[in-house]
């Protein structure tokens, strides 16, 4: 099957269980977020400074828990921030699934590593040594951690840790390739890292997913390489959304990088040009999300917003309209289904009902839709039924090539702070990749895909280059 039995029953189940009591409105994902604090700063992302007066407030694990109680949502997709952060994420992990939840932790990876040498730690016993051994043969833990590890104490054991379970996901954000994925992340290395907890958590048993956001820039041919890469990792799905032109986001890259967002987000009609091939990715790789939302990525049909479906709840409570919009915070989600006036939102028969909805085709937005039969055509549910409960896509074949197209950035010494390296240190022998294209094509990352990440650091690094250099001149 393409997903695990299990959970595609439960999502079903939940459907029809709403659909025979004549529900109007229901969740079908919740997006917890317990805190916006993140350790990244991506280029896209509105959210650490939508709430950046409120970075350091958390939600508590007793609300959190009430929350994905109060709407039912069968899905919780916990994100942020970096919930990674947060505190108590293994018991909000463990209450989670005490409720039945199937969970999702969207997270950036870099602390994937540290939460599973935890798990490690918990279960130690020399039946795992042959594992412990597969993950130092491939660097995936040093010496020392496999030490530590050995010796847990009674504490290690009784920690709460997260275990692996067919109702969880790691759900990693990865928008690219190395170079382009750092440079959307704005830090060098994310990407070898997001790679290495991947490697580490499919040894250990997780179930791993990854998310992508499209760009303008973004080219379509690398997003292929992608997911033949992930896929070749034994990752077990992908979600893929096209880049919208939120209000914070938009802000964001007018005062914080001095960009046109105009550059960077796409439009409705570059959405269904960048999205053309999503039906065949649909059957080559594990692609979340209903084959009906796949034809609207594609243009081939229109849907209605139901935001209502994948409902926010954060420190302010709950978000409205959307995850990307936000109109207003209510203390309850049954509050926020009744006070909202969902007919002033959304895109239909191909007018916005309000100027910000007009480019929005994101899956948080239309996902369900597609699940939940709005703008029904003969043979929708055939389709979303063949396409769940059938066969898996077979893993693409690794090769050393593909592995090679995969790490073109700083792994070759072409990361976007390649050049100011080079400057500070030219025997290094660090090239600069903004300034050999032809390099860069034939590192498989064809035009420089997301060129409008924030190069603030390369840029001002190489102004202080240039300006140290005048000075000595001049003395």
């Amino acid at each position: 099957m393409r997903f695990p039995f299990a959970l595609s029953a439960k999502i079903a189940g939940h459907i029809i269980k709403h659909k025979l009591k004549r529900t109007p409105k229901f969740a079908m994902v919740l997006q917890l977020e317990p805190l916006h604090t993140c350790n990244l700063t991506c280029t896209g992302c509105g959210r650490i400074r939508e709430y950046s007066t409120s970075l350091k407030d958390m939600v508590p694990l007793e609300k959190c828990l009430a929350a994905a109680a109060e709407c039912d949502a069968p899905m919780v997709s916990v994100c942020g921030g970096e919930p990674l952060i947060y505190p108590k994420i293994e018991e909000l992990i463990a209450g989670l699934r005490e409720q039945g939840r199937v969970i999702y932790i969207c997270t950036n990876g870099m602390f994937m590593r540290k939460k599973m040498k935890d798990y490690l730690a918990a279960i130690y016993s020399p039946e795992i040594e042959p594992m412990l051994k597969q993950l130092l043969d491939e660097k995936l833990i040093t010496d020392k951690d496999a030490e530590t590890i050995r010796k847990s104490d009674e504490a290690a054991k009784k920690k709460v840790v997260i275990r692996p379970s067919e109702w969880m996901y790691w759900n990693v954000h990865v928008d690219g390739l190395e170079y382009t994925h750092d440079l959307i992340v704005e830090r060098e290395g994310v990407f070898k890292e997001c790679v290495e907890a991947i490697k580490m958590a499919k040894i250990l048993g997780y179930q791993v997913a990854t998310n992508t956001t499209v760009y303008k820039e973004t080219d379509v041919q690398e997003i292929e390489d992608m997911f033949k890469f992930l896929s070749s990792l034994n990752v077990d799905g992908h979600t893929i959304s096209p880049g919208y032109d939120y209000d914070a986001a938009k802000k964001d890259m007018v005062k914080r990088l001095g960009k046109d967002p105009k550059d960077f987000f796409l439009t409705r009609d570059m959405t269904r040009q960048k999205f053309a091939k999503i039906l065949d990715w649909g059957k080559a790789f594990t692609i979340f999300g209903t084959p009906v939302y796949q034809e609207f990525l594609a243009g081939k049909r229109e849907l209605t917003c139901t935001a209502w479906a994948i409902p926010t709840y954060n420190v302010r409570g709950w978000k409205a309209p959307c995850y990307l919009m936000t109109d207003g915070h209510y203390s309850g989600y049954q509050e926020m289904l009744e006070k909202v006036d969902w007919n002033k939102y959304g895109v239909v028969d191909g007018k916005a009902r309000d100027p910000r909805c007009e480019h929005c085709m994101v899956h948080c937005g239309y996902d369900p839709s597609g699940a939940l039969g709005t703008n029904y055509q003969s043979g929708d549910n055939w389709k979303n039924f063949k396409y769940n409960f059938g066969a898996k896509p077979k893993p693409y074949p690794s090769s050393p090539e593909l592995a090679r197209r995969a790490f073109n950035g700083v792994s070759v010494g072409k990361g976007h702070l390649a050049e100011a390296k080079a400057a500070i240190n030219p025997a290094a022998g660090a090239r600069g990749a903004f300034s050999r294209k032809d390099e860069t094509q034939a590192s498989g990352n064809s035009g420089g895909s997301c060129g409008s990440g924030d190069t603030t650091a390369r840029d001002e690094l190489l102004a202080k280059i240039k300006e140290a250099g005048k000075t000595e001149i001049k003395g």
